[in-house]
């Protein structure tokens, strides 16, 4: 698969979770899919990418960077949010905060994500947790 086409079906992923159209995400993600090297499955990504979205009711996926590689696809995405309660442990509280995620995708002949590895700047919402408790 050309890198031109894999990127589109990449936004084409992106756009599916701004838009929560959970009844389209299984164009886009494997029955089977990993995420850092723990099955899933599709309904279990799904679950996953709801509860984020209940969680963090703005949360929206901004693609900072991309390339692709086919199969692999590489990315990081911006966030700008303000959790409802607690965010990776942290209790962040209906504050807003910022924060990045480095993801690496694997693709499989279908044009569908198998596999996820994927890595979130906690650290940034910590920091701004700390400094808005100086304030």
């Amino acid at each position: 698969m050309p890198s031109a086409d894999l990127a589109a079906i990449y936004r084409g992923y992106i756009d599916c979770l701004n838009r929560q159209a959970w009844d389209e995400l299984h164009r886009f993600v494997a029955d089977d899919v990993r995420r850092n090297a723990r099955l899933l499955g599709l309904s279990g990504y799904r679950n996953m990418l709801v509860e984020d979205f209940e969680a963090i009711p703005d949360l929206a996926f901004h693609i900072e960077h991309l390339v692709c590689d086919p199969p692999m696809v590489a990315s990081r995405l911006r966030f700008d949010c303000t959790p409802a309660g607690m965010l990776f442990g942290l209790p962040v509280n209906g504050r807003r905060v910022q924060f990045t995620e480095n993801v690496f995708y694997e693709f499989d002949d279908a044009g569908r994500i198998r596999n996820v590895w994927s890595v979130i700047d906690t650290a940034a919402v910590a920091a701004q947790i700390a400094d808005a408790g100086r304030d």
